[in-house]
């Protein structure tokens, strides 16, 4: 056991170390890749630490790549969920796939929807606790320390911090909330013991208890929130319209082909969809209520 405790103890480090690692250099608003066609940089937003996003969307970009000859696709992580906002605040990048207030962000500075991820119902909040805790109701957690990955993130974060001020704490005075800067590094505070609970979303939980059987034999899922509009596909307004298309239609017919599949597999995911500005609407509204009885974002 002591041995099994050391690595998952190096692997929050590891976590950690990644949440810090500097962000790509900023792109001007039109570059040309080497090959001289445009370049186009698809940042998403920080769903796992860097190397893996990396490894779940690079198959996707090379897609694009693949199946739209006149431009060139690159993934881009961020550091951290801040950073991420940053980049659709001034514009920085052409694509970009962010969480659903984040997405509310980007639509305020002249991007547009254009596909989802679809499977909503997983698109919701969960909070673990180790089976050994005690813990039965949200007002066990009085006094203590609760984990999320950053503020701003919608499933991971306010949904389970609405969750937990709807259901008998007030989160500002009865709990520390620790932001720990990444889906993987919350899920693992939790098994080190370093906080009561720790908060995240289903893909990343599945995936990283599915690699480390150890998480699922000592964790477990104690609450789960409502579920949302999963995270959206936005294109920035003053890219060639052909582009945003042929990147939607693509996306949208992946579960189409095994080639797809295999993609969105990786992602924990049935499919895409179109979608547009008005498939928001909802989160919208919930953000509205959100910082009316939790806390201002």
């Amino acid at each position: 056991m002591k041995f099994i405790y050391g690595i998952f103890c190096f692997f929050i480090l590891s976590i950690q170390g990644c949440s810090q690692q500097t962000d790509a250099v900023q792109l001007p608003e039109t570059v040309k890749a080497e090959n001289g066609l445009p370049e186009y940089h698809f940042a998403v937003h920080p769903l796992h630490n860097p190397t893996r996003l990396f490894e779940v969307f690079h198959p996707l970009i090379e897609y694009l790549n693949n199946n739209i000859p006149e431009a060139t696709f690159e993934v881009e992580a961020s550091r951290n969920y801040a950073s991420f906002d940053d980049k659709l605040k001034n514009r920085s990048v052409p694509f970009a796939l962010p969480n659903p207030y984040q997405t509310l962000i980007a639509m305020e500075h002249g991007y547009n929807v254009i596909a989802k991820m679809g499977d909503d119902e997983n698109f919701k909040g969960i909070i673990l606790v180790r089976k050994d805790s005690g813990i039965t109701k949200p007002r066990d957690l009085k006094g203590k320390t609760v984990s999320y990955p950053a503020p701003t993130a919608l499933a991971a974060t306010i949904l389970p911090q609405y969750y937990l001020q709807t259901h008998g704490l007030d989160i500002n005075q009865d709990i520390e909330n620790k932001y720990v800067g990444s889906q993987e590094s919350s899920i693992m505070n939790v098994f080190s013991g370093t906080v009561a609970a720790g908060a995240t979303w289903p893909p990343p939980w599945n995936a990283l208890s599915a690699e480390n059987p150890e998480l699922k034999k000592q964790l477990k899922v104690v609450w789960q929130t409502q579920s949302l509009p999963n995270n959206s596909v936005v294109v920035r307004d003053d890219i060639p319209k052909n582009i945003a298309i042929k990147v939607q239609k693509l996306m949208a017919d992946l579960h189409k082909h095994p080639e797809g599949q295999e993609i969105l597999q990786r992602m924990y995911l049935s499919q895409f969809e179109k979608a547009d500005n008005t498939t928001y609407q909802t989160v919208q509204n919930f953000i509205k209520n959100f910082e009316q009885k939790v806390r201002p974002l």
